[in-house]
């Protein structure tokens, strides 16, 4: 566009086809690097299919130093410099979190650092103001780069790790044994929980791996491997020479070969075909018809292997084939079909027949993928399920069958463990919110405003000054007794000590306080019995290196007692009490 000349548009082009050509085969490569399946299997010599786990989002370092001291002072009126070692206690944390280790000790360390954001989120980031920090994070997938100011991206990207971790955890067990099959099957179903999690209660997200389509795609990704791992249970635990165990296996490979499916359709959609790895979308339609192969396989063997069924079995083996097949096979009737012994090879030969098409198919769609045609495992699986079908077949088939085989009948689903989608569990690690200090949370937070400070003067009674305190650092006012001191010299408001702030409509926060009191008049005056000075602030005798300024625009914020409250004279303004409890201390 930026000049006429004909010889330099073509050299151009030819130098930008280059570029093109050389982005394009680093964009594959880093495909091939994100979307590994094999480098997260277990290492047990027994072979069993591949699963498909998630690498973890990667993140770029962040200081939050500068930004949160600057808000503790605005906002908080308190010095930042204080609050320094909670600071960089979250920032390493942080930094912890990011390379999280391949185990039940990280899942906790995701959790823990994903709690403390719901204590950041709460107290230092204003509905209305920005901190001004951004939040990156790059794609699982294609590595490609968002960022975002908004706590919800850091937050999201979090859960979305933890639902990652899951899928690895899950695909490292060993599938050959039942403790590694439940350690499987509870490991997907909880990252299925996550991603499901994320996508119902995370929205417009900048990262195509956390977009609706995506997420959706892989909550019905870890169903199916879910699915499958129950059927791999499902082989464990049946007894081998079982017509109704057959059957049942037969039925638990179709419903895996089902959801599988559905896997493969959601892939192929307008929205995630192009984003999806190649490797992914093939390892689920291979594994779908790898599936249906085994589905007519164990049928086979129910048919050919097991006995016939005793006249006390027959009525239970009727029952359960006349709900096997979605349509029933041509031929004789069902209690004839289950008696006679031919008639059940004829069956199971046409079961085989189908069987090693599936196989051969199977075989012929991993055979496209130049990423699949390196997993030794999983070509290894496909070309032993087709042996043994091929075996099988030629076991059972006569020379003098003139018979055609026909076509056998697909198999109904069925699940004897339906899989739960597991959501994540955040009360199980317990956290502390690193910056107490400030005071509750629910009165220090960012969506709270206050009054400056001020000092007010309190004149002490025979009795005290009527209230009780209860804590330390901060202090709270557990209540008010009525007709005392505090009660009469202010009606409408009590407000006492440094950093003084509203934690609910009849409860104040003191934080290191000190009272000024002097020696009750001889005439007191009963109708002023306060002075407040100015917006100064009284300095503590445990906190003096501690400064506070607060803000706020508008006085409503202030507690206003008289006005909305008429109580009566029995009760007690605050926390009802009775008598000063061990933790209280009366003025």
């Amino acid at each position: 566009r930026a000049t006429s000349n004909h010889k330099v548009k073509e050299t151009v082009a030819l130098e930008l086809s280059y570029v093109n050509s050389n982005l394009q085969l680093l964009k594959e490569e880093l495909e091939e690097l994100n979307s590994s399946v094999d480098v997260y299997q277990n290492d047990s010599e027994s072979i069993s299919v591949p699963m498909i786990p998630l690498g973890l989002k990667e993140t770029k370092e962040l200081d939050l130093l500068v930004p949160l001291k600057d808000l503790i002072s605005e906002h908080y009126g308190e010095e930042g410099i204080l609050f320094e070692k909670e600071i960089k206690e979250f920032m390493e944390l942080r930094q912890a979190m990011r390379t999280p280790s391949r185990n039940e000790a990280g899942l906790e360390l995701l959790m823990e650092y994903y709690n403390q954001l719901y204590f950041l989120d709460s107290r230092f980031f204003p509905p209305t103001k920005s901190l001004g920090v951004f939040f990156h994070w790059y794609d699982s997938l294609t590595g490609v780069p968002s960022h975002q100011r908004a706590l919800a991206f850091e937050k999201g990207s979090v859960l979305f790790n933890i639902g990652a971790l899951h899928t690895q955890i899950g695909a490292r067990q060993d599938r050959a044994s039942l403790p590694g099959l439940n350690q499987a099957i509870d490991a997907f179903q909880k990252a299925a929980g996550a991603f499901n999690y994320l996508k119902e209660n995370f929205s417009n997200a900048p990262s195509l791996d956390m977009s609706a389509a995506s997420l959706n795609m892989l909550v019905r990704l870890m169903v199916a491997q879910v699915q499958e791992c129950v059927f791999e249970k499902m082989t464990l635990l049946r007894a081998q020479h079982d017509f109704l165990a057959r059957l049942q296996l037969a039925q638990e490979a179709a419903r895996v070969e089902d959801v599988y499916s559905l896997v493969h359709q959601t892939m192929t959609q307008a929205h995630v075909k192009d984003y999806v790895p190649f490797s992914w979308t093939t390892m689920v339609h291979v594994k779908s018809e790898h599936f249906k192969a085994l589905s007519h396989y164990f049928a086979a063997i129910a048919l050919c292997d097991c006995p016939v069924a005793s006249d006390a079995e027959l009525p239970e083996h009727e029952k359960a084939f006349i709900q096997f097949h979605v349509t029933m096979p041509e031929g004789p009737s069902l209690r004839v079909l289950l008696q006679d012994p031919e008639e059940r090879r004829k069956l199971g030969k046409a079961h085989l027949k189908k069987a090693i098409m599936k196989h051969e198919e199977a075989m012929r769609i991993h055979g496209l993928c130049k990423i699949l045609r390196k997993m030794d495992i999983l070509q290894e699986v496909l070309s032993f399920a087709h042996k043994r079908s091929l075996s099988k077949y030629s076991e059972i088939d006569h020379e003098e069958d003139f018979f055609e085989t026909g076509d056998a009948p697909d198999i109904h689903p069925k699940t004897h463990q339906k899989p739960e989608i597991k959501s994540p569990n955040f009360s199980q690690v317990k956290v502390t919110d690193l910056f107490h200090r400030l005071g509750p949370l629910s009165v220090f937070s960012a969506k709270n405003k206050w009054y400056p400070a001020r000092r007010v003067h309190l004149m002490r009674g025979e009795n005290g000054f009527g209230f009780t305190l209860r804590g330390d650092s901060p202090v709270l006012i557990a209540g008010v007794i009525p007709g005392g001191c505090a009660a009469q010299r202010f009606p409408s408001v009590l407000l006492l000590g440094r950093r003084c702030r509203a934690e609910a409509r009849h409860h104040i926060c003191c934080p290191g306080f000190t009272l000024l009191s002097t020696p009750l008049p001889k005439q007191a005056d009963k109708k002023a019995a306060a002075m407040s000075s100015g917006s100064g602030m009284l300095k503590s005798n445990k906190e003096n290196s501690r400064k506070s300024l607060m803000n706020s625009k508008s006085a409503s914020t202030l507690l206003v007692w008289s006005k909305k409250s008429k109580r009566s004279k029995k009760s007690t303004y605050g926390i009802p009490f009775t008598a000063v409890g061990d933790n209280e201390a009366m003025y």
